[in-house]
């Protein structure tokens, strides 16, 4: 393993297992003050039990992913110090201002998490909106440095250097709302199903508790709205990326030649030697149209990049492939529930639906995880597109693969340490409601 690949790697895993974290931020707060306000609106017990439950959650989730963040910024510096020299003066804001959005979450968390009983009810649960607020804001911040570095803009690249920098628009690149809507989306969607689909196991196990059956549908009620809405995000998206990265689409579709029109491929395996994808469902003219609103369209292939400049064919078709399908299926789950709410709600309690719920639980976060790969792995061999490739950008310093080596350690370890917290706090949620009134509420 040569340096390039451990930075590569670590930056890999460091991302992985972050981003669950940013996703959890960005949503669970969001759960979390929705439940008190029902509570808040009706006086059932059931929602305050909810909103504090929940409350417990979003707090560990938080100091652990302080912890991943704050090691990941110091590994942007050190892996790849090439790129910290030109990029750190150009999107400095977006950062500047995800760490200011950072401490008014923690300290509205901590005023939520000990204002319990101390503070008026409203004014407590104002607390907890802006808890929410700011983690979205949070990670719409971060979304938007990282869409700088797929849509450069602000600077005037001249002799391998950045001049007449301009952070607000390096900040509102071209890539930005695209990205952070899409991303946005996804943490409700991996989220909410993540938490119904626990809820749900839960639930199976004692189907008269009306704690897990409260907290599946309030997170089953965000997570169909935003897996409705994702595709809708995903065409912007992938309008946006045909326009600005054709690159990156000709690899996610195995696009290797350009077509007038372009089928759209479903499945099926690349092979980077005959230049086709083998077993693959071809679905005629609707990429172009999916591109560019045109079904006659021009599609921009492979072949009109020089061999250096492609992205890994295989890494981005088959992560993009899971994406959709995690996605679609989501949308699918989503539709359902809302068809079941409206029309046959006794559905909604049957054995086959909390089990199809709870077996849903990974699939958000898969999507989120291809998502990114097709995201990062989709730009290369560029670390800012069209400016500067990754190659030139890692750190000279020799040894990277034992850095690699020791952060993934410890992200196992924190990985089992936060299994053990979260079951421990599992274990202490109200498991029965003696009130057939509040069983049914």
């Amino acid at each position: 393993m040569d340096d390039l690949v451990a930075a590569r790697l670590q930056m890999a895993i460091s991302l992985g297992w972050h981003i669950v974290f940013a996703c959890i931020g960005m949503t669970m707060p969001v759960l979390m003050a929705f439940s008190e306000w029902k509570w808040l609106r009706t006086g059932k017990q059931v929602y305050i039990d909810v909103a504090k439950a929940w409350s417990k959650g979003v707090a560990i989730f938080f100091a652990v992913g302080a912890v991943s963040g704050t090691v990941l910024s110091f590994e942007l510096g050190l892996l790849f110090p090439g790129f910290m020299k030109h990029a750190g003066a150009i999107i400095g804001m977006p950062f500047s201002w995800e760490g200011t959005a950072f401490f008014v979450e923690a300290i509205a968390l901590g005023i939520f998490l000990y204002g319990w009983d101390r503070l008026n009810k409203w004014a407590h649960w104002l607390s907890g909106v802006v808890v929410g607020i700011s983690g979205v804001m949070s990670g719409i911040f971060v979304v938007s440095a990282n869409a700088w570095m797929n849509s450069p803009a602000g600077f005037t690249w001249q002799n391998g250097k950045a001049i007449n920098i301009d952070p607000v628009a390096a900040m509102f690149n071209d890539a930005w709302f695209s990205q952070a809507l899409h991303m946005t989306l996804a943490a409700f969607v991996a989220t909410s199903f993540a938490v119904a689909g626990v809820h749900a196991f839960l639930l199976l196990k004692n189907r008269t508790n009306a704690f897990h059956r409260t907290a599946v549908r309030i997170a089953l009620s965000f997570g169909a709205v935003a897996a409705f809405l994702q595709p809708i995000s995903g065409d912007i998206s992938a309008k946006d990326i045909a326009e600005r990265q054709p690159a990156k689409l000709a690899a996610l579709e195995a696009l290797y030649h350009t077509s007038q029109p372009a089928d759209l491929i479903i499945g099926g395996i690349p092979n980077n030697e005959t230049q086709e994808v083998d077993y693959a469902i071809h679905i005629p003219a609707m990429l172009s149209f999916l591109a560019h609103g045109d079904f006659d369209a021009k599609v921009t292939g492979l072949d009109k990049f020089p061999e250096a400049e492609r992205p890994p064919v295989l890494v981005t078709h088959f992560a993009f492939q899971i994406m959709v399908a995690c996605g679609f299926l989501l949308a699918f789950a989503g539709l359902l529930y809302f068809i079941f709410s409206a029309r046959w709600q006794a559905v909604l309690e049957k054995k086959w639906w909390l089990t199809f719920i709870a077996c849903l639980t990974p699939l958000g976060f898969i999507a989120v995880e291809a998502g990114w790969t097709v995201t990062e792995v989709g730009r290369q061999p560029w670390i800012i597109y069209g400016v500067m490739k990754t190659e030139d950008a890692v750190s000279p310093i020799p040894g990277l693969q034992f850095s690699f080596y020791m952060i993934t350690g410890i992200y196992l370890l924190l990985t089992l340490i936060l299994i053990w917290l979260m079951r421990r706090q599992i274990a202490t949620v109200p498991t029965y409601y003696p009130s057939a009134r509040n069983i049914n509420e």
